[in-house]
């Protein structure tokens, strides 16, 4: 069994445009991640997670975007069975783990400025390790993935999306659909609210502290040590949050499609940010 990814097929035109474009932007996401990579040692608590942050950038656009660039080169977007149920698995992967490492990096920031004097001792390099690797290891987004591919699929093999996406692919399942999605709120609570959370508890913090602070060379440097960090948890939930948590009813297929195609802008965004 086979399905076949729609992508950007409604407008044959603009299929030379796309390509370049997203070329482009894939080319510069990789560079800026890179270049990050290479200019920032990790050496610190927040450089050794904003460096496996930018790695899980790489992995994650790299997952999507050469598919859909191959697509829009050979214009046929079939992929087997097996192929989109691994790019599913790796997308549900990486976002999870971003969403882990942007709550880390806030937690960083909360105890680097509220509780200096212990940062070292609360931050370690052995609690680092710790964290991201108990944060790569976590299996839960295999028994999501086995569950939409589980599903009897005996309609449309179209997929109205440029990748095999939750939604897109469970508008394609026979029967009742009802328990599958709700495991995958309660995942979705658990990998992308949990850490949403602490870092609106962690910035709550931060903030009060700052505001305690006498010295305006102290807010000020604060605040700048934390504005690039919240810039991209503005961007990445701000993305997340207006393609996923939106109702169905009120929000076509198209309309869906077309702001996932600006997740890959704002990441650029929040990289360039950085």
């Amino acid at each position: 069994m086979e399905f076949i990814l729609f992508g950007f097929s409604d407008i044959p035109n603009f299929q030379w445009i796309f390509l370049g474009d997203f070329l482009v932007l894939y080319l510069t996401i990789l560079m800026c991640n890179k270049l990050t990579l290479l200019s920032r040692p990790p050496c610190t608590p927040m450089y050794f997670f904003l460096n496996h942050f930018s790695i899980l950038e790489i992995c994650y656009v790299t997952v999507t975007i050469p598919r859909m660039l191959t697509d829009l080169l050979n214009q046929k977007g079939h992929v087997s069975f097996i192929a989109c149920a691994t790019q599913m698995y790796l997308v549900l992967l990486f976002g999870g783990l971003e969403c882990l490492f942007l709550a880390m990096m806030a937690y960083d920031h909360y105890v680097a400025i509220c509780n200096p004097l212990h940062y070292g001792l609360i931050v370690s390099p052995q609690v680092c390790v710790q964290l991201v690797t108990a944060s790569w290891v976590i299996p839960v987004v295999i028994g999501q993935t086995w569950q939409v591919f589980s599903l009897p699929f005996c309609g449309s093999t179209i997929i109205n999306h440029f990748f095999c996406d939750l939604p897109p692919v469970y508008k394609l399942a026979c029967g009742d659909t009802f328990v599958n999605e709700i495991a995958v709120y309660v995942v979705a609570v658990v990998f992308i609210m949990v850490p949403f959370l602490l870092i609106v508890v962690s910035y709550g913090k931060i903030i009060f502290n700052i505001l305690k602070s006498r010295s305006a060379r102290g807010r000020a440097k604060a605040f700048s040590t934390c504005s690039s960090h919240l810039t991209v948890v503005v961007l990445f939930y701000g993305t997340a949050s207006t393609t996923y948590l939106q109702p169905t009813p009120n929000q076509s297929e198209e309309t869906g499609k077309n702001k996932d195609t600006t997740v890959a802008l704002r990441k650029l965004l929040s990289k360039l940010s950085t």
